[in-house]
């Protein structure tokens, strides 16, 4: 058993509050973080978590355990952050694929900090929703929004998982009215995503109750999301968008979520970068970043 391993798995359970949300932050399964956990309890010879409510608890033992493990932890990222600094410098270029909602949607939430982190790094975004070949074509990394991924040759470094929502304009709101139910959508210009992977209905999930099934019969559609995203501003219908794209103008009250209770579907975002024994502190610097950038939202 690899004990620092371990002992990072253990913190990030703790700081997670769980165990799929700790899988999900490492890029691993459920039964892999379980594993981890079981064979740390072994080498120790105790229990470090109560699995036996429902409620997410640590043990007076592993309470102990995590302020201790974590106080080793973050002195020995110093110590490595600090070699690294003495050696390794972030500077460069650093060509990165993403989709146009991180790439032009959300570019104000995370680019100014990170440009100010780094300033001696050279960032060439290139933003579309198709995917590329990262090695031949030259990028050091790629951002994805997407289902979960079953299987790639890359690193995949989970990023964050946002809901599917439905969203309009207040104006759109006032004049066509908030439908309540699933079935009044019918009544509503429903705005399409006519790109790749589109599909022609909305499947949703209420918090309670089977899924339902909408076709989206709207008079347009739209191939490209930063469109989709302008004619939804406008007050052209209701849209489907991950919350994470439209977070900042739902606080700002320039979008309304519709049908709260329902989502359309989840979706991961992803940092994807070639498998090698050492990874550039560039490419590493960029997915920390926007790791911790999802983290705080």
């Amino acid at each position: 058993m690899d004990q620092l391993l371990a002992m990072r798995v253990f913190r990030c359970i703790v700081d997670a509050k769980g165990f799929s949300a700790a899988a999900e932050r490492l890029g691993t399964s459920h039964s892999t973080v379980s594993r981890q956990l079981k064979q740390l309890e072994a080498a120790l010879g105790v229990q470090l978590i109560n699995r036996n409510t429902r409620r997410f608890a640590l043990t007076t033992a592993g309470e102990r355990y995590f302020a201790a493990s974590a106080d080793i932890l973050d002195r020995v990222d110093a110590a490595t952050g600090a070699m690294a600094g003495e050696h390794q410098q972030v500077a460069g270029r650093l060509r990165v694929s993403m989709p146009l909602a991180i790439g032009t949607l959300e570019l104000g939430d995370w680019l100014p900090a990170f440009q100010k982190r780094y300033p001696d790094l050279q960032l060439e975004l290139s933003c579309g929703d198709q995917f590329v070949d990262l090695v031949a074509e030259g990028f050091d990394v790629a951002l994805r929004i997407s289902e979960p991924l079953s299987d790639t040759s890359l690193v995949a470094r989970t990023l964050t998982v946002s809901d599917v929502i439905l969203v309009a304009s207040p104006a759109y709101l006032a004049q066509h009215g908030l439908p309540r139910t699933p079935s009044q959508l019918a009544r509503h210009e429903l705005l399409r995503f006519s790109g790749a992977n589109a599909a022609a209905q909305w499947v949703l999930t209420p918090s309670r109750g089977a899924p339902v099934q909408v076709d989206l019969n709207g008079r347009l559609a739209l191939d490209a999301i930063t469109a989709l995203y302008a004619a939804t501003l406008t007050g052209a219908g209701i849209a489907a968008f991950t919350r994470h794209t439209v977070l900042t103008d739902l606080a700002r009250g320039q979008l309304v979520q519709v049908l709260p209770a329902c989502t359309v579907g989840v979706r991961h975002y992803y940092a994807l970068y070639p498998q090698t024994r050492h990874v550039a502190p560039k490419v590493r610097a960029f997915v920390d970043h926007m790791v911790e950038h999802y983290r705080e939202r």
